[in-house]
């Protein structure tokens, strides 16, 4: 067959081999899933970890994931460097060479920079302001002097496969009483998760101490005007060849962290008064003492 569709070559493939049963991940693609079956083919869905050996990273594959970790580095930096040499402009507009400062701008620079250290930058997220209360938003428009930004930076390393993740939120200008306690107490919170990251803790046990932590600060989880607000994710999960793997620390997670599980642990609050704060660490689960792998700094305003 000429030029044939990746259903037909797999089909053709399996063949050769005397395969007729496949399994496959949960997030397999519907369509192709019956096009296989179409052909012949058995399909098996398995739900969860997919490979759940890969959760373990060895030493080799915790040097690739701090490459990529350095990549996103690169771009934090760049990504700073750019809001620290913005001026600004009416109505608090941030300017850059004379020209607005957005979103998609500031996204540029940084994408770029994670390109030349050999990375590609996936979803990065700028987002100011009220968009920042939504944790998926990208960002758009125009960014804003004394307002808070949460950037986070997913690269995958172009040679090896290997997921990286930083996020930080930062001021550009002053940040308002407000904004500055909820940054002390997202970095307070991450702080009381890294204590905890320790071999064969459960994983929802972490999440509920940061739920409780944030609720006696007054920081509650709530519904207000028809939307959430507050603590609005899990405190982390793990990354590797995926930019989200095994473990998932979110409520109620049943599983044990064990030696070689590599984690990122991102709290964050996000209200409409004030914007989202969110930080976001990589960690090595060790038989001791849990090992940052993330060297960025964390200061609020810039």
């Amino acid at each position: 067959m000429k030029n044939p569709e990746l259903a037909h070559a797999t089909a053709e493939l399996c063949q050769e081999l005397n395969v007729r049963k496949l399994t496959v991940p949960f997030q397999f693609p519907l369509g192709l899933a019956r096009q296989l079956r179409k052909l012949g083919l058995r399909i098996k869905v398995r739900e969860g970890n997919f490979f759940p050996e890969r959760q373990f990273k060895s030493a080799a594959e915790v040097k690739m994931i701090t490459a990529s970790l350095g990549m996103a580095e690169v771009g934090m930096a760049e990504g700073l460097h750019a809001l620290k040499r913005a001026k600004v402009g009416p109505e608090r507009k941030l300017l850059l060479h004379g020209a607005p400062l957005t979103s998609e701008k500031l996204r540029a620079i940084i994408d770029t920079a994670v390109l030349q250290a050999g990375g590609v930058a996936v979803n990065t997220i700028v987002a100011g302001g009220l968009q920042a209360c939504d944790p998926n938003e990208l960002g758009h428009g125009s960014l804003l002097a004394n307002s808070p930004v949460v950037i986070g930076i997913h690269p995958r390393s172009a040679r090896t496969g290997y997921h990286g993740r930083i996020a930080r939120t930062v001021v550009r200008g002053r940040a308002s009483d407000a904004v500055r306690r909820q940054f002390i107490t997202v970095l307070k919170g991450q702080a009381i998760a890294f204590t905890m990251l320790r071999n064969r803790v459960e994983a929802g046990e972490i999440h509920t101490a940061l739920e409780r932590y944030f609720r006696s600060e007054g920081y509650r989880s709530r519904r207000q005007q028809g939307r959430p607000v507050g603590f609005l994710h899990g405190t982390g999960q793990g990354l590797g060849l995926e930019a989200q793997e095994a473990p998932q620390l979110n409520h109620g997670s049943p599983t044990l962290l064990r030696e070689g599980h590599v984690v990122a642990i991102q709290p964050g609050l996000y209200y409409p008064e004030t914007g989202g704060v969110r930080l976001e660490d990589v960690v090595l689960i060790t038989a001791g003492e849990p090992q940052n792998l993330t060297q960025f700094e964390k200061t609020l305003e810039v």
